[in-house]
C-alpha cells in the first residue's frame, strides 16, 4: 500500500421508496429553496418528478424546475441551468435521474456561484465553491452520486471534458433500486461496461503490491458480470437490480485506488473524445476502446493481466483474459468495434486529434500522443 487520504463526504441512503425522504433531508440541512435538474420523459412518465414534488412540498421546500438533460449533457443546456439557478437564487440543486443529470447538475451548482463562464472550470479553472447538491438516482453507472465528478460536453468543440472537485460531491444522494428496473436492457449493458472501466483503469495501470485493492476490484467486476447477466435474464431481477446499483457506486467513490499510488485513466479519454464528436453512450464507446487499449497495453503490465484472466475469467493467459471480457461484452450486446457504431476508420485520425488534448489536460500526453491513441482505436476496427 502507498500513501492516501481517503474521505468520502457523500450521505447515502439506499432502499425501496427512499426518494420520498428527500425533503426532510433538504430540511435537515437548512435549505428552504432548490433548483430541480431532471432528464427529459422518464421520471414524469414514472411518477417519480410528482413523488419528489409532494415530499418537497410537505417539508417546505420551494422548487424551481429545469429538465430537458440530455446523455453527454450539453454545455450549452449547463449554461440555461447557471443562469436559472442565478436568476431564481436557489440555495441548492436536487438532481433526479442518472449521470448525466447529475453531471449537469453538479456544473450547474459550481457555474451558480461565479461570475465566469462555467466551461472555465472545464478547462482549467478550479473550482473553490458550488452549491449543494442532492441526488435521486435513476440509473446505477457513473458512481456521480458518490464522487466529485462532472463531465460536460462542448457541442461547438467536441470537447467532453471534467470537472475534479471536493466541492461538487453531494450531499445526499439517495438509491432506490426499484427506480432501475425500467431501464432498457442496452443501457443496463453500456451502465455494466463503464462500472467495469472504472475499477479496470487503476487496475491496469497502477504500480504492483495492492493485493487489497486488486481484490476489491475483482469483486466488483465479478459482481457486474454476475448480476448484468441475471438482469439480462430476468430485467426486473430485484436482489441482482440492488447489488448491480451499489457495485456500480463503489467503482468509482473513491474506494478502490485508495493506496494504489499513481494510475491514469486512458480508456475513459479516448471515449470522451469519441463520445464528443459523435454523441454515442458512454458505456458503448467504453465497450470498443477498452479491449483494443488493453491488448495495445498488454506488454506494459503483462503480470497484472495475467492476474486479471485468472481471477476473474479462470484462464491462464493475459490474451484470454481480454479476449473473455470481449466476448462478454459482445454477449451483452455491447459494441466492440467501431463499425458498430457507424464510425469509419478514415476518422481515426480525427478521433486522436481530439484525445490528444484531454490526454495532455489529464497529463499523460506523453505516453498518449495522438499516434498512439490512432494506434489503439486501429485494434478496434
Amino acid at each position: 500500500m502507498f500513501d492516501f487520504t481517503f474521505h468520502n463526504p457523500t450521505k447515502i441512503i439506499f432502499g425501496a421508496g427512499k426518494e420520498t425522504l428527500i425533503g426532510s433531508e433538504l430540511k435537515t440541512a437548512g435549505i428552504k429553496k432548490v433548483l430541480l435538474v431532471h432528464g427529459r420523459n422518464s421520471v414524469i412518465k414514472s411518477g417519480l418528478l410528482d413523488r419528489v414534488l409532494a415530499s418537497l412540498t410537505a417539508s417546505g421546500i420551494e422548487c424551481a424546475q429545469f429538465g430537458g438533460v440530455v446523455s453527454n449533457p450539453l454545455l450549452s443546456h449547463t449554461r440555461e441551468g447557471v443562469n436559472l439557478a442565478k436568476r431564481d437564487k436557489v440555495e441548492a440543486i436536487l438532481a433526479v435521474g442518472g449521470g448525466s443529470v447529475l453531471d449537469e447538475a453538479k456544473a450547474i451548482a459550481v457555474g451558480a456561484l461565479s461570475d465566469s463562464d462555467v466551461w472555465q472550470f472545464f478547462i482549467g479553472t478550479e473550482v473553490e465553491r458550488a452549491l449543494p447538491i442532492f441526488t435521486i438516482l435513476t440509473l446505477a453507472a457513473t458512481g456521480s452520486e458518490m464522487n466529485g465528478n462532472s463531465v460536460i460536453t462542448n457541442a461547438e468543440t467536441h470537447q467532453k471534458y471534467n470537472i475534479a472537485s471536493p466541492h461538487v460531491y453531494p450531499k445526499v444522494s439517495i438509491l432506490n433500486p426499484e427506480l432501475t428496473h425500467s431501464v432498457p436492457l442496452n443501457y443496463t449493458a453500456y451502465s455494466a461496461v463503464d462500472a467495469i472501466a472504472h475499477v479496470l483503469e487503476g487496475y491496469c495501470t497502477k504500480q504492483p503490491g495492492t493485493h487489497l485493492q486488486d481484490r476489491l476490484v475483482e469483486g466488483i467486476v465479478k459482481t457486474v458480470i454476475e448480476t448484468t447477466d441475471l438482469i439480462m435474464a430476468e430485467p426486473n431481477h430485484a436482489k441482482a437490480r440492488a447489488s448491480f446499483m451499489w457495485t456500480a457506486t463503489l467503482a468509482l467513490n473513491g474506494l478502490t485506488p485508495a493506496g494504489i499510488g499513481p494510475y491514469s485513466f486512458p480508456n475513459h479519454m479516448i471515449e470522451h473524445a469519441m463520445s464528443g464528436i459523435y454523441n454515442i453512450p458512454h458505456g458503448a464507446g467504453l465497450s470498443i476502446v477498452m479491449p483494443a487499449w488493453m491488448k495495445w497495453y498488454l506488454p506494459k503490465n503483462p503480470s497484472q493481466f495475467a492476474r486479471f484472466a485468472k481471477e476473474i475469467f479462470g484462464l491462464d493467459s493475459g490474451e484470454a483474459g481480454i479476449g473473455a471480457l470481449e466476448q462478454w461484452f459482445v454477449a451483452i450486446k455491447s459494441p466492440v468495434r467501431l463499425g458498430e457504431v457507424g464510425i469509419p476508420a478514415t476518422d481515426i485520425g480525427a478521433i486522436a486529434e481530439n484525445a490528444e488534448g484531454l490526454a495532455q489536460q489529464w497529463g499523460i500526453g506523453g505516453l498518449y500522443p495522438r499516434e498512439t491513441i490512432a494506434e489503439i482505436l486501429r485494434l478496434a476496427v
